[in-house]
């Protein structure tokens, strides 16, 4: 096999492969062997029929295809190793000769990692994130957890009130006639959910147990039924039961059973401690997008459109690995969504976009920062993925082959380039006034 590199414009390249006609001759003959069972001619057992029979009957193009299938997938990954670059898309494949006797030749045309010329990386100036907790977002989380605590107790001696469970029997009517689907028993309607049209809930408040009342209604003009949209009714209602939730004393021994604190002082500076945890997280991921965004503005690179049309295919294979988790398959989603393959793909093409600028950017730092990974930094990064898939590392380095060792290493230079950047950044508060606001955007412009 030969390889000849054409370099094309924007970032593209073509490959040339030469393939000896004998390699061709040998990929022919196995595609005989492959179908010969399914051939059969007169006078000939089905699966015996010659080679040089097949060809005169059929014509010598008929193993064509399936032989140049098999040198394209055994060739090509051989050339995009000798052509030494670093390929970032599917190819295009053209097959410019196969005859019998003659070399095989085909074409891939390719899209070739492109240089970046990095604007300012270090010191970029970036937005002041305020991550004090306050005592209000304590109590809003241990009220949560209260919540989530509380048990249901049945009430006896009120009404109806917002929050409380009605368990409820009811009949809708339009123009007088019970329709289809309004009718339930023993059903269960936390009011102040909205999970029932117009009004209904709210005309259940201030009711007790025992009361049968009439309750009306205006369905939605957009409602999904079209015979009931738009149109009055009224529901005769029974109201079986009222529940309410209780919610646990916040004191020492409510701590003591949602923690492993023993008081409830303890428990409020761990929820504050962990919410801070959460706050600075956020702040970190939010400094370093708009770190890298600022850097990408001010930096240097030629995107290829076969490589983002390479990272939509990666996006959509992603996403059609989790619909099949949710037992569906990419057509149904388009079914349910109204989408097509072509939105989706458009939908998609900004973040593509993102996700290609933002690794390249990154990937550059690297270099230019000569950050090193080291063995020991992968081996971490493995048992830290084993830990996460509830394997043990041992175990899981049998699944880990070398390719993915180095994407691993390649990843963890990547968050180091990250790291940097977020460490270096200029922190500024948020602009109050006009004035600020010109102040920053002079200054973003110094930079």
């Amino acid at each position: 096999m030969s390889v000849q590199v054409e370099n094309l414009e924007k970032n593209m390249a073509k490959l040339t492969i030469e393939v000896p006609a004998e390699e061709l001759e040998k990929a022919i003959q196995s595609a005989y062997m492959k179908q010969k069972g399914k051939i059969s001619l007169p006078g000939f057992r089905k699966g015996k029929v010659p080679r040089h029979m097949i060809e005169k009957m059929y014509g010598v193009e008929i193993f064509f295809e399936d032989a140049a299938n098999q040198l394209i997938n055994q060739e090509y990954p051989k050339a995009m190793e000798e052509s030494g670059l670093e390929i970032v898309s599917r190819p295009t494949i053209d097959v410019e000769q196969i005859e019998k006797g003659k070399p095989f030749i085909f074409t891939a045309e390719v899209a070739v990692k492109p240089e970046v010329t990095l604007g300012k990386y270090m010191g970029v100036q970036v937005t002041r994130i305020d991550t004090a907790v306050s005592d209000e977002e304590v109590d809003a989380e241990i009220n949560r957890e209260r919540e989530n605590n509380a048990r249901t107790v049945t009430v006896e001696d009120r009404p109806i009130a917002e929050g409380d469970t009605a368990v409820i029997d009811y009949e809708g009517f339009v123009d007088g006639e019970a329709f289809e689907g309004g009718k339930g028993e023993n059903h269960s309607l936390v009011i102040g959910s909205h999970s029932f049209i117009d009004t209904f809930e709210e005309q259940l408040i201030g009711k007790n147990t025992g009361d049968e009342l009439t309750v009306n209604v205006t369905f939605p003009e957009e409602y999904h039924a079209k015979e009931l949209a738009g149109k009055p009714a009224e529901f005769k209602v029974k109201i079986n039961e009222i529940k309410a939730k209780e919610l646990p004393e916040l004191d020492d021994e409510f701590a003591q059973d949602v923690s492993e604190f023993d008081t409830l002082a303890e428990y409020r500076e761990s929820v504050k401690k962990k919410l801070t945890e959460r706050k600075e997280a956020a702040a970190k991921i939010d400094k370093q997008e708009e770190a890298i965004a600022k850097i990408i503005e001010k930096s240097k690179m030629e995107i290829p459109e076969a490589m983002i049309e390479t990272q939509i295919d990666s996006m959509v294979d992603n996403m059609a690995g989790r619909m099949r988790q949710q037992g569906l398959t990419m057509e149904q989603y388009m079914q349910f969504t109204g989408m097509t393959a072509e939105k989706l793909r458009e939908q998609m093409k900004p973040d593509a976009l993102k996700r290609i600028q933002n690794s390249l950017v990154l990937e550059q730092i690297a270099k230019e920062e000569n950050i090193e990974v080291t063995d020991e930094d992968v081996e971490a990064e493995i048992a830290r993925m084993a830990e996460m898939y509830g394997m043990e590392a041992d175990k899981f380095k049998e699944f880990v082959s070398d390719s993915d060792r180095e994407s691993i290493k390649k990843d963890l230079a990547v968050q180091k380039a990250a790291d940097l950047v977020v460490e270096n950044v200029k922190e500024r508060a948020k602009p109050k006034s006009k004035k600020d606001k010109d102040e920053a955007s002079e200054e973003a412009e110094a930079e």
